[in-house]
């Protein structure tokens, strides 16, 4: 009975959520962003997460200019979805209200280059391309085990090796990706004009300033400071205050 009544409070709060999704979505068609907004964050306070929520929350937040939590929301709906068009195509936009203009610097080091090469797919996607040349193997192996042609046999054999080389690559890709994104602590500027201090203190020097919406890497962390590096391979440090990490 205890089952039962858990998987009964489960939808019953599955429905009331998807409920005040359709409710937000409404109001959002309606034009009053405010209180799609409100909606969409009691989703989340809810613990009920989904990249259809994020990506509609940062819609919203986009429709009234706040940047910041536009571009917050659309990358925590690329950390659920990666391969999502819409929501890499709805960041792009809101990456223009962005002050900040952040180049990225040349790979350098084997490891950056290598990254650069296989980082452009999420680990999730070179799992799949490993199943996908797995199911490859398969049908070479059952072409070649039942044609009777040499040659044809040949090519099979030649398939067979291929998809295995593939598959190998795929989950070396895929290890290695899933190794490099775990060490990055990624994080968006809340604050709408940010001090990055050249030491972890109030009265260190500027080493520079960033504003709302610009996204940094958090490298270390030292009580209320925070180093962070930025795209172009600056560094400094940050109040905690001023960001928000996206891993959290």
């Amino acid at each position: 009975m205890k089952n039962l009544a858990y998987i009964l409070l489960f939808f019953t709060q599955l429905m009331a959520a998807q409920s005040v999704f359709d409710k937000g979505n409404e109001q959002y068609r309606e034009g009053n962003y405010q209180a799609a907004v409100q909606n969409y964050e009691s989703i989340l306070k809810e613990g009920k997460e989904s990249a259809e929520v994020y990506f509609n929350l940062g819609n919203a937040y986009y429709k009234l200019n706040e940047v910041a939590p536009a571009i917050y929301n659309y990358e925590k709906a690329l950390l659920l979805k990666p391969n999502d068009k819409d929501v890499k195509i709805n960041l792009g936009y809101a990456h223009k209200m962005v002050i900040d203009d952040i180049k990225e610097v040349p790979k350098v080091g084997f490891t950056k280059l290598f990254y650069g090469m296989v980082g452009t797919y999420h680990y999730d996607t070179w799992a799949w391309i490993a199943v996908a040349f797995a199911f490859g193997v398969l049908l070479f192996f059952i072409g070649y085990y039942f044609v009777g042609s040499t040659a044809l046999k040949r090519v099979f054999f030649a398939g067979i090796f291929v998809s295995l080389l593939i598959i190998v690559i795929s989950i070396i890709s895929a290890v290695f990706v899933k190794t490099q994104e775990s060490k990055m602590r990624p994080a968006i500027v809340f604050s709408e004009v940010a001090s990055v201090k050249s030491e972890p203190l109030t009265n260190a020097p500027d080493a520079f300033i960033l504003h709302e919406g610009s996204k940094v890497n958090v490298v270390e962390v030292l009580g209320k400071w925070k180093k962070i590096e930025l795209a172009d391979e600056t560094t400094g440090w940050i109040s905690d205050a001023d960001i928000k990490e996206l891993k959290n």
